[in-house]
């Protein structure tokens, strides 16, 4: 690294000092905190993008935002070439960078790391990173200080995307590295021309059974409920209604993890919106859940989680396979047979995997973070994930979309109008609709439309798919989560040595009782998560499980 390089890192630096007294770790969120203290942090970010930019020659993103936390905090994360999350190897030099106590510091780590990454600052193509921010005031400051930290590594180049979704701003790097215009106007038109053309496809004589075309929207007074306001317009066949678009306060009262966890309408809605169907994104648009009033219930809903959203997707392009596959032997169907998967975390409920398995669909689990859900799901020609909080989406293989697309110019020319020709159509037009980056509550939401007047289902019909298990989850205080070791996705605990026993002992007790203990990444507790066929036989196999944490490793429940 030249020394006018150096110069500029340290001079840079040293107009952002890190607090004192606080320890940041990039976790699957990025770095999250109160926006008071994140400053320097965000800098840093910055340098670590133009970085991963360097090493990669591909363009790469920051993003401000703390998705579904109250207004008064912040985060930052970047988004990798793929448009996925920060790869795992770079997350412990996030670490390391976010805590320099000082510029001197920061600048070795810095050289150390380019030179372990062979990252070279002169001759190849210049860093380049797109920046957005979500609707929070601190924001503004914040990617002012991203701007600085890249602009600190000589000739790399911040574009500013403006107020954006956390998955448009994910798109748009995808896109600007697959050699596609990245602007908030091509995602809406991908969006919007995809959604069109599965509507135009939606079979004739399907009886109408949805409750209506009106869609009600909660935008949890964030930035997704103003882009929906906006984007809704360029919608055929669709009635949207958003509320909580900006007018109150962000995640509060509102917002899919307020409605998922709480189960209960977020603020605007009421009884006068029984029998509506309902969705709820959360702060930056990358959660979507949907819901349904109960009647003479107070705020009480119906919660159509992501679980839910997962069973609709899978079965819908399980059946668009089927159809494909029709009529096909095995061999001569071997060019586009489709390998589907569906991924889920141990959390998921019970219900919703035994259900998939029934429909003969694949699951497999996980352990938890949507990091590890996003990795299995590119496994598969399509893969499918969610969590119960909302946040998924729906990967295509290259090599499957090729088999595909080839596939659908032979039906154009062979039998063009037949069902398995506009079954192709479908499954491109999702691959095109969904966001293949990450969770999109903008795209999901559209897919789940176009599904249910595809089957002609409710909200209702499409929530009686299954029942969930009740559950219960508590969280046992200890003097160090580290002696908790689990394996097979989180469901094992294979230390404490003799603890697994005795938590089978407890499940034995219990007519489909599931139970299994995993130590939080954050904090010294171990997370216990129980089901059982009633809700006092899920809290007590809870609690019994709660009691050995503690009699093995702790020092206290919660």
């Amino acid at each position: 690294m030249k020394e006018n390089q150096q110069s500029v890192l340290v001079e840079s630096a040293a107009r952002f000092p890190p607090p004192k007294g606080v320890k940041l770790s990039y976790g699957t969120a990025g770095f999250r905190a109160d926006a008071s203290l994140l400053e320097s942090t965000v800098f840093r970010v910055g340098i670590l993008a133009a970085l991963r930019s360097l090493k990669t020659g591909s363009v790469t993103g920051v993003m401000i935002t703390a998705s579904h936390n109250q207004v008064s905090d912040n985060g930052v994360k970047v988004a990798d070439p793929s448009g996925g999350m920060l790869t795992q190897d770079w997350e412990p030099f996030a670490d390391a960078i976010a805590n320099a106590p000082d510029p001197s510091s920061l600048l070795q780590l810095i050289i150390e790391f380019a030179k372990k990454e062979d990252i070279s600052f002169e001759g190849g193509r210049p860093a380049e990173v797109l920046l957005g921010r979500d609707t929070r005031p601190s924001g503004e400051a914040l990617l002012d200080a991203a701007k600085q930290g890249i602009s600190s590594i000589v000739g790399a180049i911040g574009t500013d995307m403006g107020v954006v979704t956390t998955p448009q701003l994910h798109w748009m790097v995808r896109a600007r590295n697959r050699g596609m215009e990245a602007s908030e106007s091509s995602y809406f038109h991908q969006l919007s021309s995809s959604f069109r053309c599965l509507m135009d496809l939606k079979p004739e004589g399907i009886r109408k059974n949805v409750d209506d075309n009106t869609l009600v929207v909660d935008g949890a007074d964030g930035v997704g409920g103003k882009k929906l306001d906006h984007f809704k317009k360029m919608l055929t066949g669709l009635c949207i209604e958003v509320r909580n678009r900006g007018d109150g306060m962000l995640n509060e009262g509102v917002g899919a993890d307020y409605v998922q966890k709480e189960k209960v309408a977020p603020r605007g809605f009421g009884p006068a919106d029984a029998g509506l169907r309902c969705a709820s994104l959360d702060g930056d648009a990358d959660r979507l859940v949907y819901f349904s009033v109960k009647l003479n219930e107070n705020d009480k809903i119906e919660l159509v989680d992501g679980d839910k959203i997962l069973s609709l997707f899978a079965l819908f392009i399980k059946e668009q396979l089927s159809i494909l596959n029709e009529g096909e032997s095995n061999k001569e169907n071997d060019s586009y047979r489709a390998h589907l998967g569906v991924v889920q975390t141990a959390y998921a409920n019970g219900a919703s995997t035994d259900y998939l398995k029934e429909m003969g669909l694949e699951v497999v689990l996980t352990p938890t973070g949507v990091k590890y859900l996003h990795e299995k799901a590119t496994e598969f020609d399509i893969g499918i994930y969610f969590e119960a909080n909302g946040h998924g989406t729906i990967l295509f293989s290259e090599a499957f979309l090729c088999r595909l697309e080839s596939t659908h110019k032979t039906l154009l020319s062979t039998s063009e109008g037949s069902a398995k020709q506009k079954t192709a159509s479908r499954l491109l037009a999702v691959s095109q609709l969904i966001n293949q980056a990450v969770g999109d509550a903008l795209s999901g939401l559209l897919l789940v439309e176009v599904i249910l007047q595809y089957m002609g289902w409710s909200i209702c019909r499409w929530n009686e798919l299954y029942h969930d298990l009740p559950s219960r989850q508590l969280k046992v205080k200890v003097v160090d989560r580290t002696a908790v070791v689990t394996a097979n996705a989180e469901t094992v605990a294979v230390r404490p040595i003799g603890i697994q026993e005795a938590i089978n002992a407890e499940i034995a007790k219990y007519t489909r009782g599931r139970c299994f203990i995993r130590p939080s990444g954050t904090e010294d507790v171990v997370r216990v998560y129980a089901e059982a066929t009633t809700q006092d036989a899920a809290d007590a196999l809870a609690s019994s499980v709660a009691e050995l944490v503690d009699q093995y490793l702790g020092s206290g429940t919660t």
